[in-house]
């Protein structure tokens, strides 16, 4: 029986090298995820953003610290966005003949992910972790917030524009 991917998307590291809050909240969603069900693969997405290390190679090493076999990981590198993480996963889920991606993200990101999933024709199961007011703060939140809304229709188009790519 194939498994979904458990598909950790990536955020910001902090000048210091450290993964920021949002980084933190992701990896231990997905690490539950990844404890939850022990024959998935991982896939850790982010690559150097304006600081260094990359988000996935932040995230594996506190994966294998909390308990999630090394052997499980795939580092995604090369992605520095929401759609160029999930036409990379997607790749992955259509080379291994995957059922489809658990998205383990920020809950006010996972609408916009799981959309441009839906466009490439990739279901997709809900693996978010709550990043609310209290989670975040208010400006924090409201400023993410309203960042996903221009993004979901832009993030649509280009999905639909990959699709085509994804199945040659």
């Amino acid at each position: 029986m194939s498994h979904h991917l458990i598909v950790i998307l990536g955020a910001a590291v902090r000048p210091d090298g450290r993964a920021s809050a949002a980084l933190l909240r992701r990896i231990e969603g997905g690490r539950r995820l990844a404890l939850a069900r022990p024959n998935a693969l991982v896939f850790c997405s982010g690559g150097v953003g304006r600081y260094g290390p990359s988000e996935a190679s932040i995230m594996a090493g506190r994966l294998v610290e909390g308990g999630v076999a090394a052997d499980r990981l795939i580092l995604d590198e090369g992605s520095l966005d929401t759609l160029q993480t999930v036409v990379a996963a997607a790749h992955v889920i259509a080379q291994r003949d995957l059922p489809g991606a658990i998205i383990c993200t920020d809950s006010y990101h996972t609408p916009r992910t799981r959309l441009i999933f839906a466009a490439l024709g990739v279901p997709t199961l809900d693996g978010s972790v709550k990043a609310g007011p209290r989670q975040m703060g208010w400006p924090a939140w409201w400023k993410m917030r309203l960042r996903e809304i221009p993004a979901i229709p832009y993030d649509w188009v280009l999905g639909l524009t990959k699709r085509r790519g994804l199945r040659s």
